[in-house]
């Protein structure tokens, strides 16, 4: 949530909510079904998910797609409860797609 320039929007729609400090825009509330959620995410430039819905719903409009898996996945990843460097992995690589659109 710290790369500037970037604006982040929820796309969950249930569940717990997110942290207050993480500063998304969340219009999740006039989102009824998966083709409001489909014409939400045709605006966006890029979906970083841990949800597989919205990222198969993300793919198949042919949006760029960064999926962040969880951290039980297959132990061939060496990556058990590992977030930080994943997501700070996450944060350098979307600096560099903002300074690459400047």
């Amino acid at each position: 949530m710290a790369v500037e320039g970037v604006e982040f929007y929820s796309l969950q729609k249930v569940g717990p909510e997110a942290p207050r400090k993480f500063t998304l825009v969340d219009m999740m509330d006039v989102c009824n079904d998966f083709a409001d959620a489909a014409a939400f995410i045709m605006n966006l430039d890029l979906i970083i998910s841990v949800d597989t819905a919205v990222a198969h719903l993300a793919g198949a409009l042919g949006k760029k797609v960064w999926l962040l898996n969880h951290f039980d996945s297959c132990w061939r990843w060496l990556k058990t409860g590992d977030w930080e460097s994943v997501m700070l992995c996450v944060q350098e690589k979307l600096q560099k797609v903002v300074e690459s659109r400047c």
